[in-house]
């Protein structure tokens, strides 16, 4: 019998990498799911977007991991495919370039002797004076910098991204992002270099499939609907119907469909809005205070064979409103049609409403060519064409109060334990692909009987928040018991 409206199986709601992973899965296990899909097409903000021949990524997506099962999946559906991509990242700031993550010879070499000299006596105040508590990124990035190093290398990127104070960013993103690195660790890995495995920012190369990352999604439904799994798209969520105790079914697509479990990877609010009848005032208070920053891409077209050789660029420097911006071609060559043409993603953070995301497609194009121009990476007159792309809830915010609206998210999610909360805005958590897919893995086995926390997984120390953990071994036992096997294609 089919998922969905017949009312066995299960609901997904998304299908970006967590909910289109939790049906790959479960169509593994051989347990019937549908998928509901408010776009034309699957990946969600690992989508890679064609233009005239031209592919670019929303944002960039490495493909790295310490998680077996989905290096496994990666593998198993994008074989060749699946390219090991060099890595090279820069900082711009005050007309230099800076590698990322930090060289402390190449960043001292930058800054000349003078300011070196300054950043060195504010990390040793750092180490001598330790802010407590570190509830926020400008303490917990001061503590291993120094201020000085902070505000150079930090502050002004941070605050593009997030549209707020760093002192209103809370730790995490942090501890998830710059991943327990100090400047100590720097130097010492520049004199004793350490296994490229062991911290994940340190990393000199990582995967990368040779269409951009959409193609995994897109063979990942080719399979799954092979398998019977049925992926309805354009079709937002309009309503999830519930009662005391569990999760009855959703409208989407102007139907009904009903299911013994619910996955949903949609954003929390979205998904509190939806509840009929009403949520209590409790959660949908909790909802309304869970923020989100959205995102514009330009792509520009250029002439040139060459333009610069980082696979992406971060624009630290506050006189240029764009926060990064991407070079495909140096991800995989593939991604552009022509070996003459190169086409890079100029990333502006922004808020829907907001001046710069009500900017006409015109005016988008024309601030990007001018900034690439004024940076030098580009002459105007090799830009010949350009796309703009805008994207909704790219980023969960981490402020102040995101933490106390989680909890209450948390306990009303206890009260209905046929519905799992999954991937980045499905939990409200930066999480990476890698961890994205992880919980679609997880939650389909507790489909299946398991019984995972999601919200307690430590699949990597350096990476994902503290507290109270799933553990490394007790993933692997996972894999040993259930060695994730997939069915013919």
């Amino acid at each position: 019998m089919e998922a969905g409206e017949h009312g066995s199986g299960v609901v997904i709601l998304g299908a970006g990498p967590a909910g289109l992973t939790a049906a790959y899965e479960l169509s593994n296990l051989g347990l019937p799911c549908v998928v509901m899909e408010r776009d034309a097409v699957v990946g969600g903000l690992a989508r890679t977007i064609e233009y005239k021949g031209f592919r670019f990524d929303i944002g960039g997506h490495r493909f790295y991991t310490k998680v077996s099962l989905v290096q496994q999946i990666w593998r198993e559906i994008l074989g060749q495919d699946l390219l090991t991509c060099g890595r090279l990242s820069r900082i711009y700031y005050k007309s230099r370039f800076f590698r990322y993550p930090l060289d402390p010879l190449d960043a001292f070499r930058g800054l000349g002797l003078l300011e070196t000299l300054r950043s060195g006596l504010s990390f040793v105040k750092s180490r001598m004076f330790r802010q407590l508590p570190e509830h926020d990124f400008e303490t917990w990035v001061s503590n291993r910098f120094g201020r000085r190093l902070f505000t150079t290398f930090f502050k002004s990127y941070t605050e593009k991204v997030w549209g707020m104070d760093c002192r209103e960013i809370g730790a995490e993103w942090a501890g998830q992002r710059i991943q327990a690195l100090s400047l100590w660790s720097l130097l010492r890995d520049a004199m004793f270099p350490r296994s490229k495995k062991e911290i994940k920012t340190l990393i000199k190369e990582f995967q990368y499939p040779r269409l951009g990352p959409g193609m995994l999604w897109s063979r990942m439904r080719e399979i799954v609907e092979h398998r019977g799994v049925r992926i309805v798209l354009n079709a937002p969520v309009e309503q999830v119907q519930w009662e005391a105790g569990r999760v009855l079914s959703v409208r989407a697509g102007g139907r009904r469909w009903e299911g013994s479990h619910f996955i949903s990877s949609i954003a929390i609010r979205e998904l509190i809005e939806t509840l009929s009848p009403n949520a209590p005032e409790s959660l949908r208070s909790a909802g309304e205070q869970l923020k989100y920053r959205d995102f514009i891409t330009v792509a520009l077209v250029v002439r040139a064979r060459d333009v610069f050789p980082d696979n992406w660029i971060y624009l630290q420097d506050p006189t240029v409103i764009a926060g990064r911006v991407q070079n495909y071609k140096n991800w995989s060559a593939d991604m552009t049609p022509s070996a003459e043409m190169t086409c890079l993603g100029v990333e502006y953070f922004c808020s829907a409403g907001d001046p710069l995301w009500n900017r006409s497609d015109a005016g988008l194009i024309e601030l990007a060519k001018r900034e690439m121009t004024e940076l030098g990476l580009v002459r105007g007159d090799d830009v010949v064409d350009a796309a703009v792309i805008r994207v909704l809830k790219a980023y969960p915010v981490y402020d102040r109060a995101y933490k106390e609206s989680l909890s209450v998210v948390r306990d009303f999610l206890a009260t209905v334990p046929n519905l799992q909360l999954v991937g980045r805005n499905g939990m409200h958590r930066y999480n990476n692909q890698d961890h994205s897919m992880l919980t679609g893995i997880l939650a389909a086995r507790n489909v299946s009987g398991s019984h995972f926390d999601l919200w307690n997984l430590d699949v990597d120390k350096d990476y994902l928040e503290e507290g109270p953990l799933v553990s490394n071994d007790e993933v692997a036992a996972l894999e040993k018991s259930q060695p994730l096997v997939p069915r013919p294609i």
